[in-house]
């Protein structure tokens, strides 16, 4: 079977971690080669991993013949040039959410990609998940009724972070609305299928500096159908925790843990009678590992010449959302 060889842009210890055994784990990708700003340090990671090829420039890593694609896994700021290199040497690209830090950067890599003919996608992995997929299923059945609102949240304490880049207003764009909140955004979008956002508000603690993000946001949103949202996100937690409901006119659903990969969760159905719960169901799903999901859908997309289902306009619409959320 042919695979789709992947290079990865910013070889750090979550694409280590997460990344790597994800292409690896699946049976139409393969990793060739790793980038990292240190030759020496690249040359040792690919040493330790047996991976053929290692570069400290973006420019090298894609204009290698070897290479089919990249997966962009560097810090935010560093998407939109990435891609650019990336595009202008004829190799697809799935990058890391955020898709970039503003929404001209974003514009600007579609428009790229496009003119290139290579395929963009915003690596949004929860589109992949049993459990999110069961949640859309639900709601788009009608069950639980005519959605009217939604919530989630998505919270940890950022000094347990290897990533101290997040706390960088230049290299982030922002906290955890950029960081983690694009979860929750890109989640809520996808089951309640409502392609567009027309109102955002966004209060932000504390407020926004030249060279600082918010470290707690809480971000209204209504949908076009009517649906109306909340999404709270956080650094200052002393605990990492994500959950997502939704609320029906005769029922809702809600999850804990409906971000990470390889573990068991649970689906809370409730239904309501005469102003009161008259049941709950529930229903125990096991989440895989959502990354290899999402580098599987990428290199099938690629071989059969498909797009993926995370399309670049979706992604920009996500950005336009961030970008809104920042200027109030």
């Amino acid at each position: 079977m042919k695979k789709i060889r992947y290079g990865i842009i910013g070889f750090g210890a979550f694409a280590e971690r997460a990344i790597m055994p994800a292409i690896r784990s699946t049976n139409n990708s393969e990793l060739v080669a790793i980038q990292k700003r240190s030759l020496d340090m690249a040359n040792w990671k690919a040493q330790e991993h047996g991976i053929p090829l290692f570069f400290d420039t973006v420019e090298a890593l894609v204009a290698s013949p070897e290479v089919d694609a990249v997966f962009i896994v560097s810090a935010n700021a560093q998407h939109y040039s990435e891609t650019l290199a990336a595009a202008a040497a004829k190799k697809h690209v799935l990058v890391e959410k955020p898709m970039a830090v503003s929404y001209s950067q974003a514009l600007a890599m579609t428009d790229a990609c496009r003119t290139a003919g290579v395929q963009l996608m915003v690596g949004h992995m929860l589109r992949f998940s049993p459990l999110v997929r069961r949640m859309k299923e639900i709601v788009q059945s009608g069950i639980i009724g005519e959605i009217t609102y939604a919530q989630s949240h998505f919270i940890y304490d950022v000094r347990l972070s290897q990533r101290k880049w997040v706390l960088d207003r230049n290299e982030a764009g922002g906290g955890p609305l950029f960081d983690i909140a694009i979860h929750c955004l890109d989640s809520l979008r996808f089951v309640l299928n409502d392609d567009r956002v027309t109102a955002v508000q966004s209060l932000m603690k504390p407020e926004r500096t030249s060279g600082k993000v918010e470290m707690t946001n809480v971000l209204s949103l209504q949908f076009s159908l009517g649906t109306l949202a909340t999404i709270y996100s956080s650094y200052e937690t002393p605990y990492r925790q994500g959950f997502i409901e939704f609320f029906g006119t005769n029922g809702s659903i809600s999850a804990f843990h409906f971000t990470p990969s390889n573990t068991d969760t649970e689906l809370e159905i409730k239904f309501g009678v005469n102003g009161r719960i008259d049941r709950i169901e529930k229903e125990q799903i096991r989440v895989p590992d959502l990354y290899a999901l999402e580098v599987a859908h990428f290199s099938d997309c690629l071989l059969r010449n498909e797009e993926p289902c995370v399309t670049m306009d979706h992604s920009l619409h996500n950005q336009e959302i961030l970008e809104r959320a920042v200027r109030i």
